[in-house]
């Protein structure tokens, strides 16, 4: 019995859906622990492209159990447009149950407005929210104002939160922005009709979790976005609202440390970054833009172009320090193929000799002065979407999974080499 977490090593986007969809074949449960529709897990089934946003990857396979754990900020509209979706692809397996913590915060209309006012009044400044209204509900969460799941089904209930919170949204939104003032019952119907066709997937899922686990059951602990886009230990103002760590899965889940046996990080064979903040190995020249359009480097959920550098190994190794990685994933490396030379970035030099080796400088003007001090390895140019075994991969290519082993410390058990579920090496399971 072994129960596992997969959590991003960068700054999200390094093609967790895919692993935790591969993984999903071997778990009874999967859960999502922190974030909400700002993720987008993408998943190539048979040649047919699935994006998720909140349900768990698990979704698309048969007799699981998928959870959305009280750490997740949930907008009902997303969901459930998400559900009716998978279900009209018949993409929702009957034997499969979805259910929703009746502990989510809710996202609300004002969220969504003020995340995109303030996103707008920033101009150059701006970090790069998705505008879903993900840091406004966090907001109101850690403000203890938030409005939660199991707040819907008293209708009494959410009226009396609901009109306590709109008279600072309105004057916040129509003073401060310049927007037209939200009306409370135009929002309290909606969100009436959105309880109704709820419900049914509504529960306490803590006890679901910790009762499975008991049972010896396998759980899958899914995160979304990056370790680098932590709110705590990310590249902090550019980060996301919540907690990505493996720690936020306990939590944001609802059990113990004891429950989780393995931790996988997953890790792109180079390195993209959505929106603004620093990035050590950013790459402005004709690679970078090979590395974009060859990987196809356009967020799932925003569609903006991401920004691609070589590997950066100071920040995998904090990813691993923070969250107690114990094997890595990588991701993407077909898309590696045919460069002549490829870099690895395996520590950090500062114009006044200050050097880092697995510390990510949280001083962002630190950060931003900080340049990649690399090993160069030579490329393949062999296609290797075929590789099954790391015995058919180029020696190169093999060489360059060794090298991210010896700089990171911890094994690699999976090689994505292409993106369908089968074009894969699995050297383990971590299962």
């Amino acid at each position: 019995m072994a129960n596992v977490a997969v959590i991003g090593t960068q700054w999200g986007d390094e093609g967790k859906g895919k692993v935790v969809d591969l993984y999903a074949e071997g778990a009874d449960v999967i859960t999502r622990f922190q974030g909400g529709n700002n993720a987008g897990h993408t998943l190539v089934v048979k040649g047919k492209q699935t994006i998720l946003h909140l349900i768990p990857s698990g979704i698309l396979h048969k007799n699981k159990i998928c959870i959305i754990g009280n750490g997740v900020v949930v907008d009902p509209q997303i969901l459930l447009e998400e559900i009716d979706g998978l279900k009209a692809k018949k993409l929702f397996p009957p034997s499969t149950r979805l259910y929703v913590s009746e502990g989510c915060h809710v996202i609300m209309p004002y969220h969504r407005q003020i995340d995109m006012a303030r996103e707008a009044k920033k101009g150059d400044k701006k970090i790069g929210t998705t505008g879903r209204g993900i840091g406004p509900a966090y907001e109101d969460k850690m403000a203890r104002t938030g409005i939660r799941v199991v707040d819907l089904f008293s209708p009494e209930t959410f009226r009396e939160k609901l009109e306590a919170v709109m008279d600072e949204k309105n004057f916040y939104l129509s003073h401060y922005f310049g927007e037209k003032p939200m009306d409370v019952e135009v929002i309290f119907h909606e969100y009436m009709g959105y309880a109704q066709r709820l419900k049914p997937y509504v529960t306490d899922t803590v006890s679901i979790l910790n009762r499975e686990a008991r049972m010896g059951r396998k759980i899958l602990f899914e995160g979304a976005q990056g370790c680098h886009l932590d709110i705590d230990h990310g590249t902090y103002p550019f980060v996301t609202s919540s907690n990505t760590v493996v720690g936020a899965a306990l939590c944001g889940a609802g059990v113990g440390p004891s429950i989780i046996h393995e931790v996988v990080g997953v890790c792109k064979a180079y390195t993209t970054r959505v929106g603004g903040g620093p990035f050590v190995t950013e790459l402005t020249c004709d690679i970078g833009n090979y590395l974009q359009q060859a990987g196809r480097e356009f967020g799932a959920t925003t569609g903006r172009k991401r920004r691609c550098g070589w590997l950066d190994m100071v920040q995998v190794r904090r990813s691993i320090m923070v969250s107690g990685i114990t094997a890595l994933a990588i991701t993407k490396l077909d898309i590696l193929t045919g460069l002549e030379k490829i870099k690895i970035c395996v520590a950090y030099r500062t114009d006044e000799g200050e050097e880092f080796n697995d510390y990510v400088p949280l001083d962002g003007k630190k950060l931003s002065q900080c340049r990649p001090i690399y090993e160069e390895l030579e490329g393949w140019q062999e296609e290797i979407k075929e590789a099954r075994t790391m015995e058919d991969l180029p020696r190169n290519a093999r060489r360059y999974i060794e090298m991210i082993e010896t700089l990171s410390g911890v094994p690699v058990i999976l090689v994505s080499v292409g993106a369908g579920r089968n074009e894969t090496i699995i050297v383990r399971n971590p299962f």
